[in-house]
């Protein structure tokens, strides 16, 4: 096997290749969480692996008595630098903007993907992370999502553990408020998502008009490449059956499968093998209502999702 070496030097790392891939799962989990977005977050990996590899002049377990805690500590960094690429990038966005989905290979029920990526948190919970500022959510997602003590997260992002107390709380209350804590049973989702695409794909109204909650909110992120898509959430209940049902600019040879979504079931909608959009549903708590409906059509977003077999 090829012995890997240090950027610009001939001192082997494969000790440090080897740490580096033991923890990138739980990199790749913060920095999505953080971002949003698969292809960002790949980006600030390589950035974290290159920041890594560098490091001490090609010998980065030097002097580190806690990679784990160092390799966290980089990736965050680098992630928030990158949260303004990304801003800069939202204001010339064309229509809604939703996170990149993350989408398991295989059918909804039986998909079982590497541990730590399944800390992903829901994408309604993502599209509330959204209105953090980008230090709110470096912590919610260190604090609330990985268990991260205060002390800790401090060291990560350089604040005093006062600070981060403050940050925390802030967004635990912004979060919360916004979206409060409750999880729909997984089949209680998956049979709400069925009763939810037949009406939808088949076009039946009435059927939509009773799985609709009254105040349901519609977001399709298209990016101004696909309809039907609609440039602002669609709200309320006839409006969104009109948008569903409208029959404009969907796939030619639709294929449905059922999918998790962020590790919830969810359904992907593809043309032929290649993933046309990502549906996912936000249910009442009761579960028996959808009150929050989330579609992914962007193809530059699709790009990570697992084709159809044929």
């Amino acid at each position: 096997m090829t012995e890997i070496t240090a950027p610009g030097t001939d001192a082997p790392i494969d000790e440090a290749t080897g740490v580096f891939v033991d923890h990138r799962e739980l990199l790749f989990g913060v920095v999505y969480n953080m971002l949003g977005s698969v292809a960002d977050t790949e980006d600030v990996l390589q950035e974290t692996w290159l920041s890594w590899t560098a490091r001490g002049g090609g010998a980065p377990l030097a002097g580190v008595d806690n990679p784990r805690a160092y390799l966290v500590r980089v990736a965050v960094n680098h992630a928030l630098r990158r949260r303004a690429t990304i801003s800069r990038r939202r204001e010339t966005y064309v229509g809604q903007w939703l996170p990149e989905p993350l989408v398991a290979e295989g059918e909804a029920e039986t998909a079982e993907g590497p541990a730590l990526r399944s800390e992903s948190v829901s994408l309604a919970l993502l599209v509330v992370l959204e209105s953090l500022t980008p230090l709110e959510r470096a912590v919610f997602v260190l604090g609330e999502v990985f268990g991260y003590p205060h002390a800790e997260i401090a060291e990560v992002i350089d604040r005093s553990p006062a600070a981060v107390r403050q940050l925390a709380h802030r967004a635990r209350e912004h979060v919360h408020a916004r979206r409060p804590r409750y999880d729909a049973h997984p089949r209680v989702r998956r049979e709400a998502t069925e009763r939810f695409v037949r009406a939808a794909l088949g076009g039946d109204i009435a059927a939509l008009m009773e799985v609709l909650a009254p105040d349901v909110t519609a977001w399709t992120d298209a990016g101004g490449k696909r309809r039907p898509a609609s440039l602002r959430p669609v709200h309320g209940r006839d409006k969104v059956a009109r948008l569903l049902t409208s029959g404009r600019g969907g796939p030619r040879n639709p294929v449905l499968r059922y999918r998790r979504v962020n590790g919830d079931d969810a359904a992907v909608l593809f043309d032929g093998d290649a993933p046309f959009a990502v549906l996912v549903l936000d249910l009442t708590p009761e579960g028996d209502r959808v009150r929050g409906i989330y579609v992914v059509a962007n193809p530059d977003k699709l790009a990570h999702v697992p084709k159809e077999e044929a």
